[in-house]
């Protein structure tokens, strides 16, 4: 099976408290959540924080694009509650779009 890998980034609000409220969050998603990112395609997704900077990693089968998860999340109610909440904790990070969350980073180095 053919994945391609995305790494991204966005920053939290720079609160130890709201941090601490974001990860207890995301040890405890729901599973109809889980399920939206599975059936857009999603096949790993690791968050990784230091600090207020979030780093993800995103491994997708060939069903997945960022216009079609857009959809399907705009679509789903669940999901559209648990983005606003989201937007309490997060930030854009320095050089984001307007409107911009998770930002696409660049891979500069492989190790084959």
């Amino acid at each position: 099976m053919i994945t391609t890998r995305y790494a991204m980034a966005l920053d939290l609000v720079d609160d130890p408290e709201m941090i601490a409220e974001y990860e207890k969050y995301h040890r405890q998603v729901a599973e109809e959540i889980k399920q939206s990112i599975r059936d857009a395609g999603v096949t790993v997704m690791d968050i990784y924080r230091f600090g207020n900077r979030l780093f993800m990693i995103m491994e997708v089968d060939a069903t997945f694009s960022f216009e079609r998860k857009a959809e399907m999340d705009a679509a789903n109610p669940a999901v559209q509650v648990w983005e606003q909440l989201m937007w309490k904790y997060q930030q854009a990070i320095p050089g984001a779009k307007e409107g911009e969350k998770w930002v696409m980073m660049d891979q500069i180095f492989e190790l084959n």
